[in-house]
């Protein structure tokens, strides 16, 4: 199973090609099942210029399927321990969201759909699965 990212979602809704968009294009064509945690969805509904674009994002991503923590005070501790960790060995994460979606991951044992520099960090405190 597949999580994605806002980091690889956002380009792919705006047509932008790279490693990580082929990757989930290819997942969209193959009508394979990937998971959107609920942050991404509010992340990119965000960014939406207009009430139309708001309107095809919405209508988009609420079809979409979900993957979120399995306990709300649990898991965020456990999200906010990674970005402790990352700290101690000096690595940073820029986004504290960011260990939240990669503790979504870890809990579901998704690999991770990216392109942000914070989970290549946490991936060194955590044994992450990423994509590409």
């Amino acid at each position: 199973m597949i999580l994605v990212d806002t980091s690889v979602l956002v380009p792919f809704l705006t047509g932008r090609e790279t490693l990580a968009t082929q990757c989930l294009e290819r997942l969209a064509r193959e009508d394979a099942a990937f998971y959107l945690p609920p942050v991404v969805i509010q992340e990119t509904l965000q960014g939406a210029r207009d009430r139309a674009e708001w309107r095809r994002l919405e209508s988009y991503l609420t079809t979409q399927l979900v993957a979120d923590v399995h306990d709300p005070v649990a898991s965020r501790v456990d999200a906010a321990r990674i970005y402790f960790d990352c700290r101690r060995k000096g690595l940073t994460v820029r986004s504290s969201t960011d260990c939240l979606i990669a503790q979504i991951a870890l809990e579901s044992n998704f690999s991770l759909l990216h392109a942000d520099r914070d989970f290549d960090a946490i991936g060194k405190v955590r044994s992450l699965k990423m994509l590409p």
